[in-house]
């Protein structure tokens, strides 16, 4: 399968090539677009990058190609990895709505080239930001089980390392999901943990440490206020203080407030981690293996009643995501998640 990557010049959009070819995920007789823009900067990087991709990876990597007009883009596989971001500024006003804006316009443009090409279309993983009015945006042209999100598989495989390492054992024995949105209404479904190779009484044990008294309803309050403690350590140049204060948080915390820490210490996003969860979710679908992942999808009613984007357990396969995986939720957990949609359904109601 060819695959495409939407901004490959951007800090994830490299760290995702590399991993792809590193991995030897696709096959050497595949193809790899590096998508840009046309002119400047952006185009001069891709043949550099290429050219660096090359040497490291010519005894086994497809064909790499270059591409800096929307309407050339012509893969199995479509990566968006472009956009506007989050400024590594922590003194500089973080405005969502602005963002969404912005990078909508982006996700428009792409979207109505690729549905102008010849059925069928390809299968696109959103990871720009906002998530799910990227989704929102290539669902309405090509189709909502062609595209999904993969914000919900970083966060989950970040829940899922916090509470490995409160167990002190290897993440791949932890099963959880992140469900809802990939922002401050994001849902860990602590009631859906499961945890190999471990008693029981030692996880129920944890569980109730950390979520004794706590309500999913007070989620996003709690997350807001501990990113709030994590900006004003680093704008006070305390990162060592910053770093001692997220390992401190509860691990349902400490999974959604480190990205931020990432972020502005190390001077842009998480690259590494994000574009292994692109990686991951690519690398299945070339493989045509069937696995339940967290993704944000477009619903129309088939999971809590939900019509709009959000994340949901939801089974691939060879053209995309097929069906919901159902999965037992705790009443404030699916209470949650409801309230997660509203809030999606808020942002791209003020961009589409």
């Amino acid at each position: 399968m060819d695959l495409a990557i939407i901004g490959a010049t951007g800090s994830c959009g490299r760290q995702l090539a590399v991993q792809l070819l590193d991995e030897r995920v696709m096959l050497p007789s595949a193809r790899l677009q590096l998508v840009g823009h046309h002119g400047g900067l952006s185009e001069s990087e891709l043949w550099g990058f290429r050219a660096d991709l090359r040497d490291a990876f010519v005894d086994d990597a497809p064909a790499i190609e270059l591409i800096t007009d929307p309407d050339q883009v012509d893969a199995d596989i479509v990566v968006m990895l472009a956009g506007a971001t989050v400024s590594t500024d922590p003194d500089e006003t973080f405005d969502r709505a602005a963002l969404a804006r912005d990078n909508y316009r982006l996700f428009s443009v792409y979207a109505e080239s690729l549905a102008r090409r010849a059925e069928p279309s390809p299968i696109v993983i959103v990871q720009s930001n906002p998530i799910e009015v990227g989704v929102h945006a290539f669902a309405k042209h090509l189709g909502r089980h062609r595209v999904l999100g993969a914000g919900a598989w970083s966060d989950t495989l970040r829940f899922r390392g916090e509470i490995a390492s409160e167990l002190g054992i290897g993440r791949r024995q932890v099963h959880a999901y992140v469900l809802g949105q990939h922002g401050l209404h994001l849902v860990p479904t602590w009631s859906h943990l499961q945890v190999k190779g471990v008693d029981d009484k030692f996880v129920d044990a944890l569980v109730e440490r950390i979520r004794s008294e706590r309500s999913m309803s007070d989620y996003p309050r709690e997350l807001q206020s501990e990113m709030e403690r994590l900006v004003e350590f680093v704008r006070k140049g305390d990162v060592k203080e910053a770093y001692t204060f997220v390992r401190s948080l509860p691990a349902d915390l400490r999974m959604a407030v480190k990205p931020f820490f990432i972020h502005y210490t190390s001077g842009r996003t998480t690259e590494v981690a994000t574009a292994h969860a692109v990686a991951d979710i690519a690398a299945h679908l070339i493989k045509g293996e069937h696995r339940i992942f967290p993704a944000q999808v477009a619903l129309e009613g088939e999971w809590l009643g939900i019509h709009g984007v959000i994340a949901a357990p939801v089974l691939l396969g060879l053209d995309g995501w097929e069906t919901v995986h159902p999965i037992a939720l705790a009443e404030d957990e699916e209470a949650a998640i409801l309230d997660a949609a509203e809030t999606v359904a808020t942002i791209i109601e003020g961009v589409a």
